[in-house]
């Protein structure tokens, strides 16, 4: 079997937690930076995408590629690979090849110490690389045993009744006499971490730093399971329940959505820093935690060789989502077709967010509706009331039919529901619309839309109204 034991320079660690408490936020002028710092639980995420064998022994992270690392074109193209995709760069990542767990750990350990390791021999390695033997080494010593050698060559009897049968059976595994037995890494179905602040954040701004470890270990977490992710948590727990004299909640969160799935890690941030900035912190927040709402299979980024398809800058859905994180979502919207038949019906105005997102709606083409080429180019928000004199509608002097009617007797289908969705004087009022369309005449406006509302038996009252609802240009 071969084994490598994996570990990232500890005094980097030392210094990552210095800078931790330093400062509560990242820098001005590198908003993309990568947290300095990942949990354990997220590098050993990272590790298993070399290989399905993966464990954590003692303070290394060891992975058994004996079976896959002849995929990634033996094991030096694979420590290479492993440098290259190192994701808490600048740390160096110190590695070492054993035959068996113990062994790798164990040179990795004489690695770390500035010592060169011995050659793949176990009975050469240093008695104090042994973890069984760790606490027995003073007594060991007395004896003359100061190397693994020395303590196999021990009569095994006197050896378990005298230090107990542990130190016997890590020999027995590090040879490779006994199978290994480790609690494999596993990724779980739903990105859930949390962390401790370094220091109580007084304002929400103050997460971001934290928040962006955790949006490093959900980026390993995604890249390692294949998938993106469109909507993710983001809470924070309070240092103090009552905050002078007022109960408060036990924590309080908010979401980031993405209108479509993703695994840029730095738009996630720019939300999540918009989403902060707008979000006042009820008390001093400890802790913070984060989960992933909403994912979705990554089939991987496309790419184009056309100069127009590799424009910089952030793409639309980009912008409209930042837009939405700043503004709020009610003041950005866009169009969106609806299959009916009433004019002012025909479309509505939603938040952008939900309508990128949204598949498209069906709509008929407007070419088969009655009429449609006849329609101006130019409709009122809401249908306008006009004056009536003498039997004939009047808009800057008195309309003169030209072409009519077009009858239309829609929106019976309409509910209260449907109707408080949509704006306008029409969409208010559910019930059916019966009108008579004509194009008219206006001394002072030119050609205009009206219509005549009419009874539901197909009569026109006698004080029937009138409602201007289009311009042609």
């Amino acid at each position: 079997m071969q084994w490598i034991a994996l570990r990232w320079q500890p005094e980097a660690v030392e210094a990552a937690a210095a800078a931790v408490e330093a400062v509560e936020a990242p820098p001005p002028s590198a908003p993309g930076a990568a947290p300095a710092v990942l949990s354990d639980e997220a590098l050993g995420w990272w590790a298993l995408q070399f290989t399905p064998r993966v464990a954590w022994l003692d303070e290394a992270l060891v992975v058994e590629v004996s079976a896959c690392e002849r995929l990634w074109g033996g094991h030096r193209q694979l420590l290479r690979q492993m440098d290259a995709l190192n994701p808490v760069a600048p740390r160096r990542l110190q590695k070492v090849l054993g035959a068996t767990a113990p062994i790798a750990l164990a040179r990795l350990r004489l690695f770390a110490a500035g010592r060169r390791p011995p050659a793949d021999v176990p009975a050469a390695l240093p008695l104090h690389t042994l973890t069984a033997a760790r606490d027995k080494l003073d007594l060991l010593a007395r004896m003359g045993c100061t190397t693994w050698g020395d303590v196999a060559a021990l009569p095994r009897g006197g050896l378990s009744r005298r230090f107990g049968p542990g130190l016997r059976e890590a020999l027995d595994v590090a040879w490779g006499l006994r199978p290994e037995r480790h609690a494999w890494l596993a990724l779980p179905e739903v990105f859930e971490q949390k962390v401790e602040l370094p220091a109580l954040a007084e304002t929400a701004p103050g997460l971001m730093w934290a928040a962006q470890r955790l949006l490093g270990a959900l980026q390993v977490w995604l890249r390692a399971r294949q998938r993106g992710v469109s909507a993710l948590e983001l809470r924070w727990t309070f240092d103090r329940r009552r905050s002078e004299g007022i109960d408060l909640p036990p924590h309080q969160a908010l979401v980031v959505r993405t209108s479509q799935a993703t695994q840029d890690i730095g738009h996630l941030r720019r939300l999540m820093g918009e989403r902060l900035a707008l979000a006042t912190l009820a008390a001093p927040a400890s802790w913070l935690w984060m989960r992933s709402l909403d994912t979705a299979p990554w089939a991987g980024a496309t790419t184009s060789f056309l100069p127009e398809d590799n424009r910089p800058g952030d793409r639309l859905h980009e912008l409209v989502e930042r837009l939405s994180a700043r503004l709020g979502a009610q003041q950005v919207v866009v169009p969106v077709v609806r299959a009916d038949h009433r004019p002012e019906r025909m479309q509505r105005w939603q938040p952008a967010l939900r309508g990128l997102g949204a598949p498209a709606v069906a709509a008929p083409p407007v070419d088969s509706l009655p009429a449609a080429g006849l329609w101006p180019a130019w409709l009122l928000p809401e249908p306008m009331a006009l004056d009536v004199r003498d039997g004939q509608p009047c808009y800057q002097g008195r309309l003169r039919r030209l072409a009519g009617p077009q009858k239309l007797e829609a929106g019976w289908w309409s509910d209260e529901d449907d109707a408080g969705r949509d704006t306008g004087a029409a969409a208010a009022a559910p019930a059916p619309a019966l009108r008579d369309y004509y194009i008219a005449h206006s001394p002072g406006a030119g050609l205009v839309w009206v219509f005549r509302e009419r009874l539901p038996g197909g009569g026109v009252a006698r004080d029937a109204r009138w409602f201007l609802q289009g311009f042609y240009a």
